[in-house]
């Protein structure tokens, strides 16, 4: 029962972290113009939603599991949509990011993403593969803020918008198969509450 408390506060506290550093980096990347962070704002969103089904995993009944489920698959069309519009604009009109800010944005991904690594690293074999697979993920996506801080030292000297072009398309790629992962998880979830009888 104490694994159990212990491991809803952690998930708690990693959806939180999640979604406070999405309004942060989505907020950042569409005041600086960088489809890199724009990107990994997805991420978080999505990490966010990952960990708040998990945690509604932990007691939730599978109607209000399906109901939120559905929602938060839904919530992430929002943020790629977004990314879609950056990217064209930056296309149509090419100028870098400001290299500071996107390096100091990627360097505070970073960290959060590290600690919520850490904070998730004691129950990675708890409770099933979805709360390893939410440790993976920080794990994964601190990866990707590295690069993040690379297209912003790139673009320090290089005065170019290609390394946060190249470094979004990446990140984005790779958020390809968590948005299906969230999206698998919603409809099983909405699939097992129309399954059941109604009481």
């Amino acid at each position: 029962m104490a694994a159990e408390d212990g491991l809803g506060r952690a998930i708690r506290l990693v959806a939180a972290l999640n979604l406070a550093y999405f309004g942060v980096e989505f907020a950042v990347a569409l005041h600086i113009g960088s489809v890199s962070l724009l990107a990994d704002s997805v991420d978080f969103l999505e990490d966010a939603a990952v960990n708040f089904l998990i945690f509604a995993a932990l007691g939730w009944s599978a109607r209000q599991k399906a109901r939120v489920g559905m929602a938060l698959a839904g919530l992430l069309l929002a943020p790629a949509l977004a990314f879609l519009w950056a990217l064209w604009r930056k296309y149509a009109d090419p100028a870098p990011p400001e290299a500071l800010r996107l390096t100091l944005t990627g360097a505070g991904a970073l960290a959060v993403n590290l600690y919520c690594a850490f904070t998730l690293a004691r129950f990675q074999h708890h409770s099933g593969s979805l709360t390893r697979a939410a440790f993976l993920s920080a794990r994964n996506d601190a990866l990707a803020n590295v690069a993040i801080i690379a297209a912003g030292a790139a673009t320090l000297f290089t005065r170019s918008p290609w390394p946060d072009v190249v470094v979004g398309l990446g990140v984005a790629c790779m958020n390809i198969d968590a948005a299906k992962a969230v999206w698998t998880a919603a409809r099983g979830e909405h699939q097992a509450a129309r399954n059941q009888p109604a009481p």
